[in-house]
């Protein structure tokens, strides 16, 4: 599954782009390809690789070596055709560019400081639970709101990390009714992350870490699903106050690295709009933003 490390061994062909392209050709049926599906039984499901190099209008034995990651200055024209043919979403097509042309990540780390303007956003949003997330998942700062429903202090023992708690935190499993969900949302965003940050070792440990403790996880990685985590919805099943349904939005703040705003929103008027107030109502002093 390939799930023990991110990065590039030496010289050695990179794994992922294989696990990648096959996962994504055995998706697509002959007739999605508009193929005909013949009269022979197709020992695998999906496209074979001679289709989708036919398709793609290169050379079986290029587009093979490109699957076995030895691919080498493989064209926009190229890796363009090839996603075309797999049917490959936005997000999934940077993600092949990322696995095909393996950058090395070494410089400063992530920002880990929340900028003041967006800290006194966090403060200015007192109804709609709210927290940044950092690389590889990390909250580095949130709202009473997100702190009364989220209960985000009781990730510190993981880091505040929430990969960790969404995985391997027992009260993720209690709090989180659509926690299939969210955990696979999160999983596909480690794994976006992971072609955008090949080299960087903290994320490779984090990824190892899930892997050797979560069978959710392996399950989860192995299916190789990649989007950017930026929409969604939560359930949360709240000890005190009941089912809350929120949607939510994640956004890039720009100049700050790789952190995004996330905030939750509910109908006004709504089942959890009156039972998060009722929540709120009960912090007796306003409490400041919370930062990891």
């Amino acid at each position: 599954m390939g799930v023990a490390g991110t990065g590039r061994l030496g010289g050695m062909a990179d794994p992922r782009i294989a696990e990648f392209l096959r996962n994504r050709r055995s998706r697509v049926t002959p007739a999605q390809a508009g193929l005909p599906d013949g009269l022979t039984r197709r020992r695998v499901p999906g496209l074979r690789r001679e289709e989708v190099a036919q398709l793609a209008g290169v050379s079986v034995d290029y587009y093979t070596r490109l699957e076995q990651g030895r691919g080498k200055h493989v064209s926009d024209a190229v890796l363009d055709a090839i996603a075309t043919v797999l049917r490959l979403s936005h997000v999934e097509r940077q993600h092949l560019w990322n696995l095909a042309r393996p950058r090395a990540t070494a410089g400063p780390p992530p920002a880990r400081a929340v900028p003041p303007g967006v800290r006194r956003m966090l403060e200015l949003m007192p109804d709609a639970p709210a927290l940044v997330l950092g690389r590889r998942m990390r909250v580095l700062a949130w709202n009473p709101a997100a702190q009364a429903v989220f209960d985000v202090e009781s990730m510190r023992e993981l880091g505040y990390n929430a990969a960790r708690h969404a995985f391997l935190a027992p009260r993720a499993a209690e709090r989180y009714v659509n926690r299939e969900e969210v955990a696979a949302a999160i999983c596909a965003q480690l794994r976006l992350e992971s072609g955008r940050h090949p080299d960087d070792p903290d994320l490779a440990a984090l990824i190892g870490e899930l892997a050797i403790r979560s069978g959710t996880f392996r399950r989860l990685w192995a299916a190789n699903d990649v989007r950017q985590k930026d929409s969604g919805t939560t359930v949360v099943a709240h000890p005190v106050v009941g089912r809350l349904e929120f949607g939510y939005e994640a956004l890039a703040l720009p100049g700050a690295g790789d952190q995004y705003l996330t905030a939750y929103t509910y109908p006004a008027g709504s089942a959890t709009a009156q039972r998060l107030q009722l929540l709120l109502s009960w912090t007796s002093e306003p409490a400041p933003v919370g930062t990891a």
